[in-house]
């Protein structure tokens, strides 16, 4: 047994769907891509993506003298859906349980914690999408899964239902190969998005996409998207539901990622009548907490006024 299949062996006991490793070195393709996307004002409101675009693109950058980035995917597909003939509002599935930043955190923090036992001498940082880390793109070199034209991480065994997180070392460690792109002249992704927000294969206008507006958008939405969300009030997940790759999903050994109630198809009028104060007691430890309560009102009564279309 060599110390990667110890880290890979611990990583999968920690709960971790799967597990990949490449060399740590600078991304230039991805790089050039992202400074496209961002040239072209694809990350709409959302400057911080403008920000350290030079350690985005070179992780030896957040960790001097790296040799390995770690990624580790974690599983949290539940077997409910949507019922949308209630005409209520609808919830990405990611955000049905509790906020994923808390318990993938702690399982890749116990896992780097078993690296630094393994390997004292080693130095390194670990990130659960809090770093400037573009870990879809070391996922794909990581042999993980790849990006699809959705722009989310695909893999074989668990589709795109998946939570990434990753690991940066000066560790040198056995690298895995890329296993490619695996989309083919798949489009499913970009005819079903309901603001046609994929403006061509691997390519989203954030500022055009459902989730962005739900979640990180502040103040009114622009009324010639509204019209398209299709009950989504946190999230969308219309290009993940007819991804044919995720006919491969399997439920996950979670329980912390099961629905709350009422998280799946909520009451559009119990949103709009949320106080301050049952907003933070309903969605404490909910990643449902980033849009804030007047984000919530907003989008469920931007809903309700568009006749709750489906």
């Amino acid at each position: 047994m060599t110390i990667t299949d110890d880290i890979k062996r611990r990583a999968l006991e920690l709960g971790f769907a799967k597990i990949g490793i490449a060399r740590a070195e600078a991304l230039p393709a991805e790089g050039a891509r992202l400074m496209e996307w961002l040239h072209r004002g694809y990350h709409a409101s959302m400057e911080w993506m403008a920000g350290n675009t030079d350690k985005r693109m070179d992780p030896r950058l957040l960790v001097p003298d790296a040799r390995s980035v770690i990624i580790v995917a974690e599983n949290y597909f539940v077997p409910v859906v949507h019922d949308p003939s209630r005409g209520e509002g609808k919830i990405s599935r990611y955000a049905w349980g509790d906020d994923y930043h808390l318990h993938a955190t702690k399982r890749i923090q116990s896992l780097y914690d078993s690296i630094q036992q393994m390997a004292p001498e080693s130095q390194g940082r670990y990130y659960v999408d809090t770093g400037p880390v573009m870990e879809k793109a070391w996922a794909a070199r990581a042999g993980v899964g790849w990006q699809g034209k959705h722009s989310n991480l695909i893999t074989k065994d668990f589709g795109s239902w998946v939570f990434l997180g990753s690991i940066i070392t000066t560790l040198e460690l056995e690298y895995d190969t890329p296993i490619g792109d695996w989309c083919g002249s798949c489009t499913a992704c970009m005819d079903a998005c309901p603001t046609g927000a994929i403006v061509e294969p691997y390519v989203v206008d954030a500022g055009r996409c459902i989730s962005y507006q739900t979640i990180e958008h502040r103040g009114p939405i622009d009324e010639t998207l509204a019209g398209s969300f299709e009950q989504w009030i946190y999230g969308c997940d219309t290009c993940q539901d007819v991804c044919p790759w995720n006919r491969f999903e399997q439920p996950t050994a979670h329980r912390e990622y099961a629905p709350r109630p009422g998280n799946v198809t909520p009451s559009l009028d119990d949103i709009s009548a949320l106080t301050q104060e049952k907003f933070s007691q309903r969605y404490a430890k909910s990643a449902i907490k980033r849009t804030k309560l007047a984000g919530m009102v907003r989008n469920a009564e931007l809903i309700a006024r568009n006749g709750r279309k489906q």
